[in-house]
């Protein structure tokens, strides 16, 4: 079984992390390739393709001039410990041991618009590139043209060394977009969070962001490798309900949030 999450826009490479190992990012040539061509966009093209602040614009320009393919603690950072956002608050990186770690390792899967698939401890550096961003490349119009197929063969070869197909998707719409769903030969287990809001259960987004966060971690603390097993999820005051889910769909409720 393998738990799908998203990326986050905020990073953190000031903080230092100590590993006992860590890996590089499988798919160095696409990535490469995607440099190259960001190295030739200035910051109002950044801007305007990415639709964000100038400082935020020429950050980014920066970043793709600092780009070095080859990846060390001195440059980069593992993937789970660089993110930060709602999802990475929930997941509380900071909380696992190292045999967590490993578990993570081969059951966590980060989907990132510059390096395709990441291992938890793979080696990034700093980037912004939504997986939504209409960048052409070579004859692609998109990015999610210009990983086609190329990211559902390496679910695949993750999932046929763990013997299993079943994907659990904690990821956004516009991540989980990128695994092509008529090339996917593997069972998607949809999970979602709703919250009560005058009378209604419904999706927050801060709150869910979180939660997929707090599911990844309760995969992992608790070695989860059954779908059945994931309905036992209860962090943060969340409920399985049973007349909502499906077997492929699991509903979680809260009735109120943590103060």
């Amino acid at each position: 079984m393998i738990a799908v999450i998203s990326p986050a826009k905020t990073l953190d490479f000031e903080n230092d992390v100590e590993v006992a190992s860590h890996t590089t990012p499988r798919f160095s040539t696409q990535t490469n390739r995607l440099i190259r061509e960001l190295r030739l966009k200035k910051a109002a093209d950044i801007q305007d393709l990415m639709g964000v602040s100038d400082n935020i614009a020429q950050l980014n320009v920066k970043r793709y001039k600092d780009y070095r393919r080859a990846h060390t603690l001195e440059n980069s950072k593992p993937s789970l410990f660089a993110f930060k956002g709602d999802v990475y608050i929930g997941l509380a990186v900071d909380q696992l041991d190292q045999a967590d770690l490993e578990y993570a390792q081969s059951h966590l899967r980060i989907l990132s618009g510059l390096y395709g698939l990441l291992r938890p401890l793979d080696l990034i550096q700093p980037y912004r590139l939504e997986m939504g961003t209409s960048l052409p490349v070579d004859d692609q119009p998109t990015l999610y043209k210009f990983w086609a197929d190329q990211i559902v063969k390496l679910v695949h070869k993750d999932l046929k060394a763990q013997e299993d197909q079943v994907i659990i998707n904690l990821a956004s719409q516009e991540y989980f977009k990128a695994i092509h769903r008529k090339s996917l030969k593997a069972q998607v287990v949809q999970v979602d969070f709703l919250d009560l809001k005058n009378g209604k259960y419904k999706v927050i987004s801060f709150f869910a962001k979180k939660a997929r966060g707090l599911m990844a971690r309760y995969i992992i603390k608790n070695r989860i490798n059954e779908v059945e097993l994931l309905k036992g999820f209860d962090y943060e005051g969340y409920y399985f309900d049973p007349q909502s889910s499906t077997d492929l769909h699991l509903i979680f409720k809260r009735d109120q949030a943590p103060s």
